[in-house]
């Protein structure tokens, strides 16, 4: 099913139309898109949660990854209650529930997957390589972080591009973060491709006084 006319709504962030549209033809909320994700996924990675949220309307039952990304915690229990072993599966574009909790920073759902046992080491099937914690420094969510590395998150995982999530958070310019990341055993020593540190992303950023902290001057 050829699924154009709502993807361009959903990129053009027409919520009255989209909901006019899938009124008519209800078929379309679960077709894939040209990204081969659906709908909803595709709105919920616009950033567009008003849309993801009109388009779960017209859905019979969400998927896991879906109710992970729209935080919605009573269908992602109740899932993983009918399915316990979707808590580890991945994605059509290669993420985990837990991955997509962490990205659109749904905390709670984020310590429930992990309490039920997520495994948080583990990579998106993708071939960019993010695991959990680059999801949650990258989304600024401290608390998130936290749960991870209680669960026994590494700190110096790597993406495609060698960015650790010491990179990401001196790039954010999060202090708070970066302590957190620091005192879990974060490298500051860490090169990305081309040789960056997490010391010459803050600096890039402006953020000087994070530049200087995180240089090891030894």
């Amino acid at each position: 099913m050829d699924n154009t006319p709502l993807e361009k709504l959903i990129e053009e962030n027409k919520l009255a139309e989209i909901t006019e549209l899938l009124s008519k033809q209800p078929a379309l909320a679960i077709a894939a898109t040209s990204h081969h994700i659906s709908p909803l996924l595709l709105a919920a990675y616009y950033q567009r949660p008003d849309i993801a949220n009109a388009i779960a309307e017209f859905v019979p039952e969400l998927t896991i990854f879906e109710a992970c990304a729209l935080g919605k915690f009573e269908e992602t229990t109740l899932l993983i209650f009918k399915n316990p072993t979707s808590i580890n599966s991945y994605s059509e574009d290669g993420f985990t529930p837990l991955g997509l909790a962490c990205y659109f920073g749904h905390e709670e759902i984020a310590r429930f997957l992990v309490l039920k046992g997520a495994e948080v080491n583990v990579p998106s099937k993708n071939g960019f390589n993010v695991f959990p914690i680059h999801s949650a420094v990258a989304a600024n969510n401290i608390n998130i972080t936290r749960i991870l590395f209680d669960a026994g998150a590494y700190p110096n995982v790597c993406q495609k591009s060698g960015m650790a999530p010491l990179h990401s958070a001196a790039q954010l310019g999060n202090i708070e973060l970066i302590i957190l990341l620091l005192e879990h055993g974060a490298d500051v020593n860490l090169r990305m491709e081309g040789g960056k540190l997490p010391a010459d992303l803050a600096a890039e950023k402006g953020f000087e006084e994070i530049a200087e902290i995180l240089r090891d001057d030894d």
